[in-house]
């Protein structure tokens, strides 16, 4: 349990939520109505993507809203958080995940971080080539984000959040639900190559 003071005197007390989801059976398929219209996903996730999706969500519960985060072969890949909108904070935990890319690949070949890197270029130590080379293998594998899947800890107002994720090599999503426009995110996922899973939790997860 968590108390907050307000500069006016008053207190805020939350509790720590209850997750509903156990296992990969309380995550339900996306499907929505919308204009009397039924839209459903095209794909279920694997073993594997089930795995990594709720792991997510466990660690999800931890994280300050509002937040998306990546998660690949039960490990946190970036970690993005609060921001008022489902695009923002999807890049930034987009940028974090390459930023951490950049710097295995510099900690591997010159055993120091990648801003180190580009002091020593800077200082004439390195040549332009080698963070170039760094550089280009990061964009390769979008970070290492290629494979993970996606968690966020509220719906999708539009798909355009969806597609910032699905852009980087994302095979599956998991997300509450609920919005309005749920059938964009849904037709986002159909239309990617290949086809890109999603599930609701019913439930948002919330921490302040």
């Amino acid at each position: 349990m968590d108390f907050k003071s307000l500069i006016d005197g008053g207190i805020i007390v939350q509790q720590s939520q209850v997750n509903r989801i156990r296992s990969r059976e309380d995550l339900k398929p996306a499907a929505t109505e919308y204009k009397g219209k039924s839209y459903s996903i095209g794909r279920m996730p694997t073993d594997r993507e089930y795995d990594d999706l709720l792991f997510g969500w466990f660690i999800e519960q931890g994280v300050s809203s509002n937040s998306v985060l990546y998660v690949k072969d039960g490990v946190t890949v970036g970690i993005g958080t609060g921001e008022q909108d489902r695009v923002g904070v999807a890049e930034i935990a987009i940028y974090k995940a390459y930023t951490k890319y950049a710097d295995l690949l510099s900690f591997d070949r010159y055993g120091m971080p990648y801003k180190d890197l580009e002091l020593d270029i800077q200082k004439g130590n390195r040549k332009e080539s080698d963070r170039a080379a760094i550089d280009e293998e990061t964009r390769d594998a979008c970070g290492g984000l290629k494979g993970s899947v996606a968690v966020s800890d509220a719906f999708f107002p539009f798909r355009d959040g969806v597609d910032v994720i699905i852009r980087q090599g994302i095979t599956a999503i998991v997300q509450p639900g609920g919005s309005l426009r749920d059938f964009e995110s849904i037709e986002a996922c159909n239309e990617a190559n290949p086809q890109v899973a999603m599930v609701y939790t019913g439930q948002r997860a919330f921490k302040h």
